[in-house]
């Protein structure tokens, strides 16, 4: 939260064996705590390969002028509990989309 008790957040993709291809971003949400983010992205890999690649999904606060404020939640084959548990869910059930809410941190 900001000093003005709110915050801009936006969420992040990265693929980073894509280079620049494999960034994403959301648009950024003002002023909430309670952001939604309704936005779909999708990368051509191959579901076999896919166990191989990392996939960083991070929250951010935006920041005008200064650096952004990561507050949030990482998805990937580095992840723990039940972010984990959503990436091993994605990996098993191939072309179905798997949704679930996660709690950001500090």
């Amino acid at each position: 939260m900001d000093a003005n008790g709110y915050s801009d957040p936006y969420v992040k993709c990265l693929k980073p064996d894509m280079g620049k291809k494999g960034k994403c971003k959301t648009q950024i949400k003002k002023r909430t705590l309670n952001p939604e983010f309704n936005e779909e992205f999708s990368y051509d890999i191959k579901h076999s390969e896919l166990a191989k690649k990392t996939l960083d999904i991070s929250v951010w606060d935006y920041d005008i002028g200064k650096s952004n404020d990561y507050i949030g939640c990482q998805l990937g084959i580095t992840a723990k509990g039940e972010r984990l548990k959503h990436w091993y869910e994605c990996l098993k059930n191939k072309d179905k989309k798997i949704e679930r809410w996660h709690t950001l941190m500090n």
